[in-house]
């Protein structure tokens, strides 16, 4: 896909959703942490992801590529439904066993930092300006601010090293398969997010069963937790994430790493009674800042077409 990234009204409320819901998902996971292990964990959200998704695919006709597609976009498709949901997963379940809460937070916030390069090099109508590299640093600032000191505490642990590198390659992998979604031909958006959610399931269950053995038989509650985490911030989110990076490019779709955190500690705060951060009002002015000024020039050409709209 070679159009310029189109960023509109609507590319804000989605984003804005994808944050929200995202920042929620950490407290629903601890709940299901409760009842099962982290890989099938992640095997069952997206299996039960890409058994939804399917459903709705095919009252469509299983669409996916506009034209014949090459052996070369098959592979690519193959390395996104890896990369974008099985691998990154596995990498945090196991990454977050041996380092801080809040390292594992700032390595997600990292994704908008490697996404910026990235997109610069492979992605037209993505350049590397000042005003992003700025917006981006800022806003990258904010999350370390609000997750605070734990953000780069030491656990001590002996495998400590091999974990934060598992939560960078997680952030990597994230940042790599937006690059590649957004250059893939004319593409049906739920055809896409299905296939990649059936690519994930087809790794994610094989590696829990090898890793964990057999799923546990979880309480009828958990396998509600379970069925939310699939259906919600896994099935629809994919389909949301695909519409993003589509339309809006991966550089946009990267600020939705400075909004979870956020999302995540006033959720924390409001329904576990969590306290807030002494620097949360701080932290806040900062992400907001940053990604304003990283998307100013969306939010101006937003402003005259919706301007030249009321004018005609």
């Amino acid at each position: 896909m070679t159009d310029a990234p189109q960023i509109t009204l609507k590319s804000w409320i989605m984003v804005s959703v994808l944050a929200f819901v995202w920042g929620g998902t950490f407290l629903v996971t601890e709940v299901a942490l409760t009842g099962i292990t982290p890989f099938w964990l992640a095997a069952s959200r997206i299996g039960f992801a890409a058994v939804v998704m399917c459903t709705v695919w095919g009252l469509r006709g299983f669409a996916l590529f506009h034209a014949p597609p090459s052996p070369v976009q098959w592979l690519t498709l193959v390395i996104i439904g890896i990369g974008s949901s099985a691998l990154p997963f596995s990498l945090l379940a196991w990454g977050q066993q041996y380092v801080t809460a809040g390292f594992a937070g700032v390595s997600m916030a990292s994704v908008a930092l490697i996404v910026l390069p990235l997109a610069h090099f492979f992605v037209p109508g993505e350049g590397m300006s000042l005003r992003k590299v700025v917006g981006f640093i800022i806003g990258f600032v904010g999350v370390v601010i609000l997750i605070g000191t734990q953000a780069f505490d030491s656990t001590g642990g002996t495998l400590e090293t091999p974990g934060r590198l598992a939560c960078m390659g997680a952030a990597a992998c994230y940042a790599i398969c937006s690059i590649l979604m957004r250059r893939l031909p004319a593409v049906d958006p739920i055809g896409l997010a299905t296939v990649l959610l059936i690519i994930g399931a087809a790794v994610a269950i094989p590696l829990a069963l090898v890793l964990e053995g057999r799923p546990p038989m979880p309480e009828p509650y958990i396998l509600g937790v379970l069925a939310f985490l699939g259906l919600v911030p896994t099935a629809a989110a994919a389909f949301l994430r695909v519409l993003v990076v589509r339309t809006a490019g991966p550089v946009f779709m990267s600020t939705v790493n400075y909004m979870v955190p956020l999302w995540s500690v006033l959720l924390g705060a409001w329904i576990l009674s969590e306290p807030l951060p002494p620097a949360l009002l701080w932290a806040m002015a900062l992400i907001l800042s940053g990604v304003g000024l990283s998307q100013f020039g969306a939010f101006a050409r937003m402003f005259r077409a919706r301007q030249k709209d009321g004018n005609s």
